[in-house]
């Protein structure tokens, strides 16, 4: 993921709504969005990385969730473990997020085995939330991981720290908080819906006073500050968008439904090396599942 802005019980209606973008090389080969086994047998629902496995976000039937952003770098060091990894860690995991973090400081390089990352760790039978990064001026001297327990609230990220005010973070925020004050009156699950995928397929681009400056070259910098990434000299952009929506049973049994909905961009095949073209229609799939909840 580059792009997500997510709501924790900001809403009675939809106590959890995530809207996200996933920024990658087009040539990166990808599975979209299907429920699979790991090696341990976990579930999981997500899309999945090939390359190096794992994947940048996900959900378990038992209620586990995370999900990943890249830190932008002006010169990001080699990693030897994959980010993605850290997701599918966490969905297969049972215990807090206390623990997962001092397993993985604990383990050899610790948070810096990996790129810079966000990680947000979810785990709804707990009603626990958590945001992890291995860059943070916060970090403490001995430490390779800094986390943060988050409350009921709406978040945005992308390649920085939670909530840095990028302008893209700031707009596709604004677009939700407003969504979930609608919600909480007339607007439907469809409107609700329509209203986020607009704000993911937003193409326009940052006015250059806005620019965030993170060392990257000033091309790079510019095609990067819209919602959705379109950047065809470099065969990168915007490879999949979205939306996970919760809503309380009907039947008031502490069950929440989950919607999982992902529109995978496709872009005339320039995946496969063709030649450069505009985004076709998405491939859309969806999943539901259902979660007891304290």
């Amino acid at each position: 993921m580059c792009l997500v802005a997510f709501a924790i019980g900001a809403s009675e209606r939809w106590p959890l709504v995530i809207a996200a973008n996933r920024d990658e090389f087009l040539a990166r080969p990808t599975l979209p969005l299907a429920r699979w086994q790991t090696a341990s047998g976990q579930e999981i629902i997500s899309g999945r990385d090939l390359r190096a496995g794992g994947t940048w976000m996900g959900i378990t039937p038992g209620g586990r969730i995370a999900f990943l952003t890249n830190v932008r770098q002006a010169s990001p060091e080699a990693a030897p473990r994959s980010r993605g990894e850290l997701v599918t860690r966490w969905l297969e995991g049972a215990g807090d997020a206390a623990s997962f973090v001092a397993e993985l400081e604990s383990a050899e390089g610790g948070g810096a085995a990996y790129g810079g990352f966000n990680l947000v760790l979810g785990d709804l039978r707990r009603s626990a939330w958590t945001w992890v990064t291995n860059k943070s001026a916060l970090l403490a001297a001995a430490s390779t991981l800094y986390t943060q327990a988050l409350p009921p609230g709406l978040y945005g990220l992308s390649n920085a720290g939670l909530d840095t005010p990028w302008p893209k973070t700031l707009e596709l925020k604004r677009v939700l908080a407003a969504a979930l004050n609608a919600g909480e009156s007339a607007m439907g699950r469809e409107a609700l819906q329509s209203s986020l995928w607009a704000a993911l397929g937003n193409r326009q681009r940052a006015l250059p006073q806005e620019l965030p400056h993170t060392g990257v070259p000033l091309e790079l910098e510019e095609a990067l500050s819209s919602a959705f990434v379109d950047f065809p000299v470099r065969a990168y952009g915007t490879r999949c968008s979205t939306l996970l929506l919760a809503s309380p049973s009907s039947d008031d049994d502490g069950q929440w439904n989950i919607q999982l909905e992902e529109h995978t961009h496709l872009r005339g095949g320039l995946e496969q090396g063709a030649p450069q073209g505009e985004a076709d229609a998405p491939e859309v799939r969806r999943e539901q599942l259902s979660v007891r909840v304290p």
